[in-house]
């Protein structure tokens, strides 16, 4: 459009800062086809002809140059007023140039005075910093200093001194807080930071001197915790079961003094004796708050009960003395509970020991019950164990737990010999039935009782083999002596065999279940052995007697080849051989009948059952030497018909 073209090509450039001009430019780089625009220039064509886009453009541009002309008219007239400003302000800064430079002329010396001073006070105020960093760093504040006496004494416990009715001093009631602590720690940080002054700068005075004040005020300082250790420790009571913090950092504090340690150590250990007798003998007369649990001294009738809550209390206070210490001991380095506690406790737990082995020793005045003696030394040996680890080895309280423990021992070993020697005094003659007197089973029902009370105690014992080998000498020893002393008054072997038989395997039925027992075991069953061999040989001579082969075997034992023909010897012939074999037959149809009376009242199964095996056994090996010879045409037996060994073994198979 020819508009178009004449508008864009009147596009020049503008100022913003006049209205009109900005205006018209922005309807120039409008767009014609835009409504805004058309309304815009519709006002300045009148007709649309040849001519317009011509006439429009000269409007335009007389319009814009009209507008740069106001623009250069207004910006000159501000440019005016901005230098008359601008020449005002420059007069301004003349002037008082001026007036700088010529005081500055007469104040010359002043500066240089003023600069003087202020060098000097910043040198003195590094100084002060200096002064006042090692002051801080080497030296106590009020209150640090009032924190190393102690505490002030409270107005209703407090000691006062007065002189004319004044007040003269305040007594410090020995007690210490955290404030002291953290002080006493300032005190020592001071002094090893003095000596390392000391150490790298030479000879340097004011470090001297504040080492040997701070090492006067460490002693002070000690001294006071001291104190407050010894009134804590007498604090501790049987109400009083956890430890003053205090208490526990005052102790750790001493740790680097050893003597002072150890004091403050010997001032717990006595408290700590003076609290547990009291308990002690409180537990025993008064028993726990409220009645529960009851006085230990209601139960001093019966020995086991009595002896066993005394030890149960010691131990369980020996265990809340461990956890007190511990406590006490938990912010000092570890190798201070190693190498204190088993001495501490052992010290402490001295003092229990003279009221006890007293009450026990009584208690023990008017037991002669072995079985509750050997209770109460295992009870004993219990306890060493239990309460060794934990206290030094030469510990008084050890010491007299073993004394008692050897004189329960003693006394049991007395008790235990002279109730054997009691009950082997009423053995009779043995019954008919060749079974144990009652007395043998009385002591043998003491010997378990004895060893059961052992496997009953509430650990294993160390020492259970010795006292197992000593209990079976004192019992078994004697009872068997009995044994054979009453044996002596049957008057058959085979009587005595199976009496000592039985009486044997009574005693070994009852040990084989206890340790420590296997040389007994082996000389039982020697014993047993030796009697079995007794009733085996006259039962197999009873058979042989009475089916006539006794002599038959004897000399077909004997008889040797170059002696001739068996048959040829006299009480050999055949007519005889045969007849004895005939009742040798009988007894193999009905073995019972030639069985001994005697063996059947062995009590022992196994003991039966051996000698049975072992007869046929026996018998079985006489008939065998008999038919070797009989069957040998050597020895002329030819019409004697004998069962083979084979056949007598099937037959004598079901022979029980």
């Amino acid at each position: 459009m020819p508009v178009k073209e004449a508008v864009y090509a009147s596009n020049t450039r503008t100022d913003g800062a006049n209205p009109i001009k900005k205006k018209i430019e922005t309807l120039v780089s409008s767009k014609l086809q835009t409504n805004q625009m058309m309304d815009y220039v519709a006002p300045l064509v009148g007709e649309i002809n040849v001519h317009t886009e011509r006439k429009l453009r000269q409007e335009l541009e007389e319009k814009k140059l009209k507008a740069s002309r106001e623009y250069l008219e207004t910006f000159g007239k501000a440019i005016q007023n901005f230098a008359a400003k601008v020449r005002s302000l420059n007069a301004i800064c003349r002037d008082m140039t001026n007036k700088i430079q010529a005081n500055k002329a007469k104040t010359q010396d002043l500066l240089a005075k003023t600069a003087a001073l202020q060098n000097e006070k910043k040198a003195l105020e590094e100084r002060e910093t200096v002064i006042s960093e090692f002051l801080e760093k080497f030296s106590l504040t009020p209150e640090e200093e009032a924190a190393l006496q102690g505490s002030p004494v409270r107005s209703d416990i407090f000691l006062f001194r007065f002189v004319n009715t004044k007040l003269l001093y305040i007594l410090s009631d020995g007690t210490v807080d955290s404030k002291f602590f953290l002080a006493l720690e300032r005190v020592k940080q001071i002094h090893a930071s003095s000596k390392e002054l000391l150490r790298s700068s030479g000879e340097h005075l004011a470090a001297l001197e504040i080492m040997e004040e701070m090492a006067g005020k460490l002693e002070k300082a000690y001294e006071v915790l001291y104190r407050s250790v010894q009134r804590e420790c007498r604090l501790l009571n049987v109400d009083f079961l956890e430890l003053k913090g205090v208490l526990v950092q005052s102790i750790a504090a001493m740790y680097d003094r050893e003597v002072l340690f150890k004091y403050a150590l010997d001032e717990y250990i006595t408290a700590r004796r003076n609290h547990i007798v009291r308990a002690y003998i409180d537990a025993l007369v008064r028993g726990g708050v409220g009645g529960s649990p009851k006085p230990i001294e209601v139960l001093s009738h019966d020995p086991l009960r009595y002896v066993g809550d005394m030890l149960a209390w010691i131990h369980q206070a020996m265990a809340t003395e461990r956890e007190l210490l511990q406590t006490l001991l938990k912010l000092c380095p570890p190798e201070a509970a190693r190498n204190n506690c088993s001495l501490v406790l052992s010290q402490i737990s001295e003092a229990l020991c003279r009221p006890f082995k007293v009450r026990v020793e009584q208690a023990l005045s008017n037991e002669s019950n072995c079985v509750v003696l050997y209770r109460l030394s295992c009870l004993f040996t219990f306890y060493e164990e239990t309460m060794g680890p934990s206290l030094t080895e030469g510990a008084l309280l050890l010491q007299t737990i073993v004394e008692l423990k050897d004189l329960t021992l003693n006394m049991f070993f007395s008790a235990l010999n002279s109730s054997v020697q009691k009950l082997l005094s009423k053995m009779g003659t043995p019954d008919y039935d060749l079974l144990p007197v009652q007395a043998v089973h009385q002591v043998l029902l003491l010997l378990r009782e004895v060893l059961e009370s052992h496997d009953g105690a509430v650990a294993a014992v160390a020492d259970k083999k010795e006292n197992f080998l000593k209990v079976f000498a004192s019992v078994l020893d004697p009872l068997n002596q009995a044994v054979q002393i009453s044996a002596t008054q049957l008057h058959s072997p085979i009587d005595v065999a199976v009496y000592t038989l039985n009486c044997l395997s009574a005693i070994n039925s009852v040990i084989i279940l206890y340790q420590y027992t296997d040389k007994r075991l082996e000389m039982i069953k020697a014993q047993m052995e030796a009697n079995e061999d007794v009733l085996v040989s006259e039962q197999a001579t009873v058979i042989l007697n009475q089916t006539g082969l006794i002599e038959t075997y004897s000399k077909a034992a004997a008889h040797q080849p170059n002696q001739g023909a068996l048959s040829e010897i006299q009480g050999m012939e055949p007519s005889r051989i045969a007849e004895a074999l005939n009742s040798f037959d009988n007894f193999l149809s009905n073995p019972d009948d030639y069985r001994l009376d005697q063996c059947a009242k062995v009590s022992s199964v196994r003991a039966r059952d051996s000698i049975q095996q072992r007869t046929i056994d026996n018998v079985i090996a006489a008939y065998n030497v008999i038919y070797k010879k009989i069957v040998d045409p050597e020895n002329k037996y030819t019409t004697i018909s004998a069962k083979t060994v084979e056949q007598v073994e099937d037959l004598l198979k079901e022979w029980k």
